[in-house]
């Protein structure tokens, strides 16, 4: 008979798998000590101003949609290598690697990198190795209000801290781990400028004019009545208090919600009108569109991509993806030198050497349908060419053979 202990010892060594490779501390992690932490990290990277920029994202739908298409827009990417296992290491990084606690590959690190780099202007990001120092373990997109960007003594530099306790900033261990970028910074600024600078007043006033739309058709739905009772002499002048208090009971009750059709039925002078009902409903398709136009221009999408039927031209159209591709070749060249940075960081910890190049796959489709388009007609004129002579040089010949 099989020792039973002998035999589950054995089944437990056999439901070990490889060993686990286990990555470093998150340096720029919060640890928040009390629930009043957020009033003394007013310091942070501008947090008031990212809380309306994301604001303006849940309240304007066409904000939010435009940075999603750009982030789509931007396309992915393969990394190459001059080193043949060089090139085999990237291939195995830049697709199984860790990011965060729910995603897997260097392309969803980059997404979420970019959507805090368009929506606050300011993006960061830390390479976590692994314990044993062989290679990166994992990515992490950091909160802006975990770490703080200070001015170093050198104008060329800056000096990175983090929360670990949740309040007192301390300066980042390992700086080098840090990725941290800025969108169109100013002269002599280390933070970058969000590309919704510039639109709160433009939003605020296209959320107004939504909210008196809905306004006005909440009232137009919801009909609200005016019953004017002009009491006669008589009776009427004696009980006008009376017979006014008793109509406005039974209007009550016959416009309560009540899942049956009432009447109303009165006798003497009664008039009944709907209240509002003479006056116009404001057009407000043209200054919508007015403020839209503002939003989109700032964005830089043109209004096709968004689904705005706006009267344009063929012509027009092409000009405006023109102009967008070379918005989306600036952000690629933000997130090449971030990529360059990571996986050249990853090489060094495994040792390996070798050059790295980025190459982002086409923007858009429109270039390469152009391109077979204008490949095919050259192979249909060359068909066509080449049919032509072979049919002058036929008649050629057969014109040699007739007899003169």
């Amino acid at each position: 008979m099989q020792n039973p202990v002998w035999s589950w010892k054995k089944r437990r060594a056999e439901k070990k798998g490889p060993p686990v490779a286990y990555t470093a501390s998150v340096q720029t992690g919060q640890v928040k000590s009390h629930p009043f932490d957020f009033f003394e990290r007013v310091g942070a990277v501008d947090e008031q101003e990212n809380r309306l920029f994301d604001q303006i994202r849940q309240a304007v739908p066409i904000v939010d949609a435009s940075i999603n298409k750009i982030i789509r827009l931007v396309g992915g990417f393969t990394v190459n290598c001059s080193n043949g296992d060089g090139q085999r290491e990237l291939d195995e990084f830049c697709k199984n690697i860790q990011v965060g606690a729910s995603s897997v590959g260097l392309e969803q690190f980059l997404y979420c990198y970019l959507d805090n780099l368009l929506t606050y202007g300011n993006a960061a990001g830390e390479m976590i190795p692994l314990r044993s120092g062989d290679g990166i373990g994992a990515l992490y997109n950091i909160p802006l209000t975990d770490i703080l960007v200070k001015e170093s003594e050198n104008p060329t530099h800056m000096d990175l801290f983090s929360y670990p306790d949740g309040v007192t900033p301390a300066p980042v261990e390992h700086p080098e781990r840090i990725l941290f970028s800025a969108l169109n910074p100013a002269a002599g600024q280390l933070k970058g400028r969000s590309l919704l600078s510039g639109l709160p007043f433009v939003s605020s006033v296209l959320l107004n004019i939504y909210q008196s739309i809905g306004q006005n058709f909440e009232r137009m739905g919801n009909l609200r009545f005016a019953v004017t009772y002009k009491p006669q002499g008589g009776v009427d002048g004696t009980y006008a208090r009376e017979i006014a208090q008793d109509m406005a009971n039974q209007w009550a009750d016959t416009m309560r919600d009540s899942g049956q059709v009432k009447d109303f039925i009165a006798v003497g002078d009664v008039d009944i009108r709907v209240i509002g009902a003479d006056n116009q409903v404001i057009d407000t398709q043209v200054p919508v569109r007015q403020m839209l136009e503002q939003i989109i221009a700032k964005l830089g999408l043109p209004p096709f991509i968004l689904g705005l039927s706006w009267s344009t031209t063929e012509r027009m159209s092409q000009q405006q993806a023109e102009i967008l591709a070379s918005e989306l070749e600036s952000y690629r060249e933000i997130l090449t030198s971030v990529i360059l940075r990571v996986c050249r960081y990853h090489l060094n910890l495994k040792g390996l050497g070798g050059k790295i190049s980025v190459k982002w796959k086409n923007i858009s489709i429109t270039d390469e349908v152009e391109q077979a388009r204008a490949q095919l007609l050259s192979m249909q004129a060359k068909q066509i060419e080449a049919a032509l002579n072979g049919g002058q040089m036929e008649g050629e010949g057969e014109g040699g053979d007739e007899p003169l």
